[in-house]
Formats: C-alpha cells, structure tokens, sequence
C-alpha cells in the first residue's frame, strides 16, 4: 500500500506500527506461557487497492487463551485526491477479550487526524473492560493511566464516562474509561510523545494485569462464565448501537469491515439483546432487531455473522442519518465521516 506524503502522518504511522508490534509480541509470549503458543497472523487490507492506503491487523489464533484478539492499525490518505481537504488519518485500534471470565478485556484507540491546511487532531482512548469487577485491576489501571497522562487526566475521564455510557441500560460499559476527543496542545512534537507514551503505558500496564491474572486466577465457574456471556452481549451491543467510531468506519468504506467487527465477541446471549428492544428510541428499535435477525440462535459471531452486522449497520445509517445523534459521543462529536467526505 502507498503511504502519506505527510510529516505527520509518516511520523504517526511510525507510532502505531510500533505500538502494535510492542503488543503482539507480549501477547505472544502469554501465549506461550500461559495458552497453545500460537502466535497472532497478520491480515492486509487496501484502501482502494492500495492506491489511498490500508492497513493491517493481527488476530489471535490461540484459543485457549483468547475469545477474540486483534490489534489493527492504519493509514488512509488523500494526497493524490485534490478534492479532498483530509490529508490522512492514521490509527492503532485494539480489542483483547481473554477466554477465562476473570481476566478483564482492553480497547485502546490512537489515531492522528491530518488536514491539507496543516490542521490536525488525535483521539487518545483506553478502556478497561471486565466481565466480572476487580477492583485492584482497576486500582491499578486508573494509577497508570493518570501517571501518564497528568494534567489530562480528569478531561479524559469526564469524556471516557460520557463516551461509554449506555442509556437504553443505564450503565458503563467496563469499569475505566479514558478519552480524549479533537486532542492536541501548543506543543505538537510533545502531543506525539504523549500519543507514544500513552500507548506504551496502557499495553504494558494491561500486560501486567493479564499475566497476574493468568497465574492466579485460573479456576472459574458456570455462572462466571454466564457473567461472560452477558457481559459480551453487552459489549457487542454498545459497539453496534453507540460506537462512533465503529459506525463511521463503514460508512466511510466497506473494505475493512471483518476488522472493523474485530471487537465483537465469538459468542453472545441473543435473548438478552432481545429483551433490551423495548429500552431503545424508536428508529434504534429497527436498528437492534435487524442486529439481532442476522445472528444465528446460539449466538456465535463468526466471520460471516461480522460482515453481515457491517452492512446492517451501514445500512441503518444510510437509511436513517438523522439517527447518528444517538451515537455516543465525549464532550465533542468528530467529524471523522465529513472529513472522508469533503
């Protein structure tokens, strides 16, 4: 795939490759510590066969240790589009659910957003996901996470509580969330470093996590691997019905959808997604009934059920754009379809 032209964006997409292979690397020596020793295998994927980037992902082949794991990054761009005003947008976007109930899930997003007019912005987000609460897990992460992001701090954990908040159930999704929304200070080569650092900091402190967890909680029970189920179920149902980044990456291209779908879980409760229909607004209803008709009865998500959700999603929005108020936003909506748009 051809790369962007762009300062920013070379210097971007550094960071991201090597924030992804900091990751993969330490999963896979859990992997062989603790599971199969099978390592994650990359896939590609193009952007208009390549011509306005791409990108890649790695997806966990260990399944004793793994429901579903991928880190992705990429790198779309628009230097040889003169009608555009985006130049490129380069992101690392990870989602790690272990098998064992009692070992807590991870999303991380990073992504630099760069304009024609030199203009730019990040989105900065991690968010620690547990299917049962462990309180020291997140002791541990929120430690981290404010060490390193400083006078951040309470901005990303205003906007992260916002963000991941479920009204139709009244509840968060995971335990910790920070975000980070149109982010960039006076000081642009620092906001690189804070990107770098930041990444740097949620991977190894969630490594630290794991792997204690791992070693010792290693027994679990029928209702905890219910809780999992659940629990997954609601994730599944955050991401489809109020991402907005999940949402605006289909819009915006069709070519990537399995990756985009690289959060959903291989298994979900498919009754409790039906009993959270009367809980929506009404166009939402059409949404999540039309979810739920595209997954099978026992509620496997497998690569065909993920490109299905892809175009229902899509379509959704397509049919109803004036339905995207209901996404979740921090205290700043992004424009990141227009920017692909114009």
């Amino acid at each position: 795939m051809t790369m962007s032209k762009s300062k920013k964006a070379i210097n971007a997409y550094k960071i991201v490759k090597n924030l992804q292979k900091r990751f993969v690397d330490k999963l896979n020596n859990l992997s062989l510590h603790f599971g199969d020793n099978k390592k994650f295998e990359e896939v590609m994927w193009l952007r208009n066969n390549g011509l306005f980037g791409g990108g890649s992902r790695f997806e966990s082949k260990d399944e004793f240790l793994f429901n579903t794991a991928s880190v992705n990054i990429s790198q779309v761009h628009y230097d040889e589009d003169l009608t555009k005003n985006l130049q490129s947008a380069t992101a690392i976007s990870t989602i790690i659910h272990p098998k064992n109930p009692n070992v807590p899930s991870i999303h991380i997003h990073i992504s630099l957003t760069s304009f024609k007019d030199g203009n730019f912005y990040w989105r900065i987000m991690a968010d620690l996901n547990p299917s049962i609460e462990n309180i020291e897990d997140k002791n541990i992460f929120e430690k981290s996470i404010k060490k390193v992001s400083k006078e951040n701090f309470e901005e990303g954990i205003n906007q992260g509580n916002k963000y991941f908040f479920i009204p139709a159930l009244n509840k968060h999704r995971g335990t910790f969330h920070f975000y980070l929304e149109n982010y960039k200070s006076e000081n642009k080569n620092q906001d690189f470093i804070f990107a770098q650092d930041f990444g740097e900091t949620v991977i190894d402190t969630y490594i630290d996590i794991i792997s204690n967890a791992f070693k010792t909680r290693q027994t679990f029970s029928i209702s905890d691997i219910k809780k999992q189920l659940d629990y997954h179920t609601l994730y599944l149902f955050q991401v489809l019905t109020l991402d907005r980044g999940t949402t605006s990456g289909l819009l915006i291209h069709n070519e990537n959808d399995v990756g985009i779908m690289g959060s959903l879980p291989k298994f979900v409760n498919k009754k409790l997604l039906i009993s959270w229909i009367k809980n929506m607004e009404e166009v939402q209803k059409i949404l999540l009934e039309n979810i739920i008709s595209n997954i099978d009865d026992d509620g496997v998500i497998n690569t065909q059920t993920k490109k299905r959700l892809a175009q229902v999603v899509r379509n959704h929005y397509k049919s109803n754009p004036d339905a995207l108020k209901y996404q979740a936003s921090g205290t700043l909506i992004p424009n990141t379809v227009n920017n692909h748009i114009k």
